[in-house]
């Protein structure tokens, strides 16, 4: 399978680190990718040996070597900074202290995170949970990564399903540190309709009004497999689910975020089939006037 050529847009896919943490690159490099995800460490694990030198060095050489120009990590799913639980809590604040120290030391800028579940507690409560967290955080952190607060599908406790829960938690640490991760995924199932050119403005107008688009950084770009408000999280292919070919073109077009790291986080498929396929649909919708309304 020949390897497709790189455009200038900003788009990859999360890719696997198994084998050795710098094989990211030529795995991103065989479908294409300009930008990737990586996790750093297991994401289903609490423990995780530290990052050797030589791993670190061949991670940078590997990065400094390819085509790829941007690199996020994402942090463990077992991380909960708005745990109510003590323990748990103070478990969740070290990995993500490890996360970030991890992060720097590959010369990663970016680190995406889910906000956490109250469990409970309330979300009012949970909000200030995981601003505390993340005071304790930073105040001994390294200082270079910066966080992606991801929005969410809503399910369960689940934090940061709407617009105003990342709004609060930036607010209440009042810090420049943070930046967010929009997730199209979680951002149809939480409510917000992005199936149209004017539906998908209207969500981002809101998003203006609460965040400002100059805090987006960074895309996870996944159709939905369940209705518009279903708080369920399940990812689709692009245009192939819920949200569909319409809501895609509006975001692929809309010129404030040309710029902006774009993500996929769906399944490869054999031979990197269903990878593909996405990024040849998503750079044809970049050149496309289907989503201006």
């Amino acid at each position: 399978m020949s390897r497709p050529s790189t455009t200038e847009l900003l788009i990859g896919a999360h890719v696997s680190i198994a084998g050795g943490i710098d094989r990211a690159f030529s795995r991103g490099e065989l479908i294409g990718c300009s930008a990737i995800q990586i996790f750093t460490r297991n994401a289903s694990r609490w423990q995780a040996k530290s990052l050797s030198t030589e791993a670190i060095a061949a991670f940078r050489s590997a990065h400094a070597n390819s085509p790829i120009r941007y690199v996020a990590a994402h942090d463990s799913y077992l991380i909960n900074l708005a745990s109510p639980d003590p323990e748990l809590r103070k478990k969740s604040i070290d990995a993500f202290v490890d996360e970030l120290v991890r992060c720097e030391q590959l010369g990663i800028g970016d680190l995406v995170m889910h906000p956490g579940a109250h469990m409970g507690q309330g979300v009012a409560a949970g909000l200030q949970t995981v601003a505390a967290s993340f005071r304790s955080i930073f105040a001994g952190a390294p200082s270079r990564v910066r966080v992606l607060l991801e929005n969410t599908a809503g399910q369960g406790t689940s934090l940061g399903a709407r617009f105003e829960d990342l709004a609060e938690i930036c607010s209440l640490v009042g810090t420049e540190r943070f930046a967010v991760c929009f997730d199209t995924c979680h951002a149809f199932a939480a409510g917000y309709d992005l199936r149209s050119a004017q539906t998908y403005h209207e969500v981002m107008a809101g998003f203006d009004r609460l965040l400002g688009c100059d805090r987006l950084a960074l895309f996870h770009l996944n159709d939905c497999k369940k209705p518009l408000g279903s708080r369920v999280d399940r990812h689709e292919h692009v245009a192939k689910g819920e949200i569909g070919r319409a809501g895609f073109a509006a975001l692929m077009s809309d010129q404030r975020f040309a710029d902006t790291p774009k993500i996929l986080e769906t399944p490869g498929g054999p031979e990197h089939c269903h990878d593909l396929e996405n990024l040849a649909l998503l750079r044809q919708l970049a050149g496309s006037k289907e989503g201006i309304c």
